[in-house]
């Protein structure tokens, strides 16, 4: 890929800030966006600078569907040119059953974690490098889009149902995304398992249900991380989602434990 100007949402966190930093090691410029997590965004930019790379915090609130239109181009004025690299990591995640969903709970879900990837993904494909042909005239893709979605799509359980639902979107938007948008950009998604403690999870909670997936090792950031490198050296693969889980998608013991 020739312009390296990354926008990872959710980037002052969790798997959005590993992803921003390791964008940084691949030689991007990196927008880390946040909504209310400014002081973890500014961490992360200062980390970035200190590898060598331009960074800058942006702001948007993904609820809000004028700021998320905003927030592609404001990024890449912000890095100084157009992005080639969108990461939708930004999420809620939020407990509830098919009982208990209200249509707050519905909406929320739904607008971070479907609405808001579509219309970024819009805003960024206006923008993106079209693909030049390689020397046996082939597109190159000089474009990604990588949505961060969830093993549950493929372990579907009836709990948290908003937050699956989306999910479940998601994971069939980077499939017509793909098509949609090829042969200029890619759109591949990344399932994590059990790679960080929730939030009010115990650590003990944690390590048990992560002891269950098989063969016996969850996913660490860095094993994240390196789904998002292969689909950065893959121009060839595109419309895939990647689970990065330690097989807990077919592991009987994962459902026994709890997970």
């Amino acid at each position: 890929m020739t312009e390296k100007r990354a926008l990872v949402t959710g980037g002052g966190k969790r798997l959005g800030a590993a992803m921003a930093l390791y964008l940084a090691d691949r030689g991007h410029d990196v927008a880390v966006h946040y909504n209310s997590s400014a002081d973890g965004a500014e961490a992360v930019v200062e980390d970035i600078r200190r590898k060598g790379r331009r960074a800058e915090a942006v702001q948007a609130d993904l609820l809000d569907l004028d700021q998320t239109e905003g927030l592609v181009g404001g990024a890449a004025e912000a890095l100084g040119g157009p992005l080639n690299v969108l990461v939708n990591s930004a999420s809620i995640f939020e407990h509830d059953r098919l009982g208990g969903v209200t249509a707050e709970s519905w909406a929320r879900h739904l607008d971070s974690n479907l609405r808001a990837p579509v219309f970024l993904t819009q805003a960024f494909a206006a923008q993106a490098p079209r693909a030049p042909r390689d020397h046996e005239g082939d597109p190159l893709p000089q474009a990604l889009v990588v949505n961060l979605l969830d093993n549950r799509v493929e372990r579907l359980t009836p709990e948290y149902c908003s937050y699956t639902l989306a999910k479940m979107g998601l994971y069939a938007f980077t499939t017509t995304a793909a098509q949609a948008l090829a042969p200029d950009i890619c759109v591949n998604a990344i399932g994590p398992g059990w790679t960080l403690p929730d939030a009010g999870q115990s650590d003990e909670e944690f390590l048990r249900i992560r002891a269950a997936v098989t063969p016996g090792r969850g996913p660490r950031p860095e094993d994240i991380c390196a789904a998002l490198g292969y689909f950065l050296d893959s121009p060839a693969a595109t419309g895939q989602t990647l689970l990065v889980d330690g097989g807990q998608q077919i592991d009987w013991r994962a459902r026994k434990a709890g997970a």
